[in-house]
Order: structure tokens, then sequence, then C-alpha cells
């Protein structure tokens, strides 16, 4: 299984919206066929093994990272292909959280009499997916939010200025998290202050991911660097002339008001679900952060610290309300600590 998921970790940039997954086969304790699934429309892991192992796989055991699925989509049932290859046990690292599948693969292959076992590095699989899993489970994507900060959580000067507070090893990182997100999404504030891509280029990849800007009073100018094919503008005002001026460069625009006259943040986290989106990067500043913060949609905080301290009247990670007690806390769990370069990154996730 480790081995299954060492491949299905190839598929990291590039399987979206699929999930990652990776299979090997085993017969007489040897290794007869592996495979991964590398893109959406493309042939799935058991596949991929399968035909590696060819005749070899009768009466072998498959080791596959995610529940073999049992419906028609752009590719036939996987769990069939396993019952008519002759498999005698599969082992699943975890059950398929997509309705579609569900236990429906688990249960085709035990009615075809295949000894199946489920929960083998579970724990491990279900992170390998964890955007996957949200989207099923929740109907909204995983939110990843990045901060780049000095040891102070100084994010930018009071003048707005950002650029450069972390180092090259860090930014280089970073673009490996965009790479293996969704979709990237920003505010008005930072496309105002920095004009930003948010694009991929410090990591090779076969595709970019969706770039989102929340925009509620639609002010994104057209000749914004972010604005082209493959970028959504979320905003709470109809305004056809600027969005006649924003889909003829490519962009698409969503009308997603509250009850504020802003953008509504889980009306749009449930429409990007809804686009296939599992992993959603957050780059934004303190404004963004604060409202994802404040409505409890962010689940893991992305943090590099640099060895400097900007001072009190530079500008902070998250825009909030100041607390009156302690108890009022948003309260996190630090899953990890690293230095990259002469940074400090620190992933920690909402309790």
């Amino acid at each position: 299984m480790a081995r299954a998921l060492e491949l299905a970790q190839r598929g990291l940039y590039t399987t979206t919206p699929n999930p990652r997954v990776g299979c090997v086969i085993v017969r007489d304790g040897i290794v007869v066929g592996e495979g991964w699934h590398e893109r959406a429309g493309g042939p799935h892991a058991e596949a991929i093994a399968l035909d590696a192992a060819g005749a070899q796989a009768a009466n072998a055991t498959a080791y596959v990272t995610l529940e073999p699925c049992a419906h028609h989509g752009r590719t036939p049932p996987c769990a069939d292909a396993l019952v008519r290859a002759g498999l005698s046990s599969v082992v699943a690292a975890m059950a398929d959280p997509n309705p579609l599948v569900s236990g429906k693969g688990l249960t085709r292959l035990r009615e075809a009499g295949v000894n199946v076992r489920v929960g083998v590095m579970e724990e491990e699989a279900r992170e390998l997916n964890i955007g996957f899993v949200s989207r099923m489970s929740r109907g909204r994507p995983w939110v990843r939010t990045k901060i780049a900060a000095s040891l102070d959580g100084r994010t930018a000067l009071l003048n707005g200025s950002s650029q450069w507070i972390t180092g090259v090893e860090a930014r280089r990182d970073a673009h490996h998290w965009r790479a293996r997100a969704c979709a990237v999404l920003t505010g008005i504030g930072t496309v105002k202050q920095d004009d930003p891509q948010l694009t991929v280029r410090e990591v090779e990849t076969t595709r970019q991911p969706l770039r989102v800007v929340v925009d509620s009073r639609l002010e994104i100018s057209p000749a914004a660097r972010i604005v082209g094919t493959g970028t959504l503008i979320a905003t709470a005002v109809r305004d056809e002339a600027r969005e006649a001026a924003l889909t003829a460069h490519g962009a698409s625009v969503a009308l997603l008001p509250n009850i504020a006259g802003r953008v509504s943040l889980p009306d749009l986290l449930r429409a990007l679900a809804a686009c296939d989106v599992n992993e959603l990067h957050v780059e934004a500043g303190a404004g963004l952060n604060g409202s994802l913060l404040q409505e409890g949609l962010v689940d893991e905080l992305l943090i590099y610290l640099a060895p400097h301290i900007m001072g009190d009247k530079a500008r902070g990670m998250f825009d909030v309300p100041a607390l009156t007690e302690l108890a009022q806390r948003r309260e996190f769990d630090i899953t990890e600590v690293r230095m990259i370069g002469s940074d400090l990154r620190v992933i920690a996730r909402m309790r």
C-alpha cells in the first residue's frame, strides 16, 4: 500500500478533479503490475496495473489507495475489471466518499467472491485526497490559506508594499502548493495593490489552476494581469458593461451576493465545488483572510515566516474584530514546522 500511495503521489498536480490513486498488483509475493491515475479522462490506476500484470493478475491481490469505482464515467468501472481479471483479493486504503461509488465498488467485488479489506494506511490515503474528500463529503473545497509574514506576523508595510517578504526558496515552495490546487483565490485589494498573475511558474505543470477574485463591487480592471481565460470574478453587483468588458478578455463573472451586499463566501465555495474544485489555495490580504476565518471557512494555514521584524504599524495576517476574551480565539493544531531556505514554514489546521 505504501508503494501504491507513492504512485498516487505522482498525480499530485494532474488528476484534478479526480482523486489521486495508485494501484499495485501482487502475486505470490511478487509485484506483477502497478499503475497510477494521471488525469481525468485517462485510464484509472487499476486499469493500468491490470494491463501491466496481464494473465498474472489471476489469483493475485490488488492494493489500491481508493475504493475501485463501480459506475460508468469517462472510463468503465474498475471493480468489474478486477473481477474479470480473476483477482482473489483487493485491499483498499479507504472507501470512496463519492456518492456515485461509496461502497458500491466494494460490494461488487464481494458479490463476485473477491476477498476485500479496507482501511490499510487510510489516514495517508485520505491526506493525499483531502480536497476530493472535502468536496464529496462537505460540498465545498478544502481551503488552504497561504501567508508570507515577518516573525512578528506582518504581511505588508502600512503602504501595502509586500514584495518580497520571504526568500526565493519559500516563494518557489509556494508554487508547489499552487500547482496542486484546483483554484487560487485572492481579493480585489491584492489585485489593485500587486497586480498578480497567480499562475504556476516555478513548477513544471500541464495545467493552470482556476484563478478566482472576490470583488464585491466589480472594480477590477479588464487590463489586470489576472484577468483572462481561466479567471472567475465573484461579485455582489450586476454591471452589464463591466461584465462584458471582462468576458471579452476571457474571464467569467459570478453574481453571489449576501445580505450585506458583499460576496457570499459560503456560496462561492459551493459554486467552486460544483465546478469540481477540490483544493482552494488562498493568497489574499488581511481583509479576505479575516472574512474567511470569521465564517469558519479556513481549513489549513500555510505560513512562511521570514527572519525579520516589520513593526506594529505594518499590516497583519487577519483583519478581524477585536476579541474581548481569550475563549474567542480560533484554535489550530500545528502539523508541520520546516525550514525552507532561510524562512520557516508552518502548517496548521483548524481544530
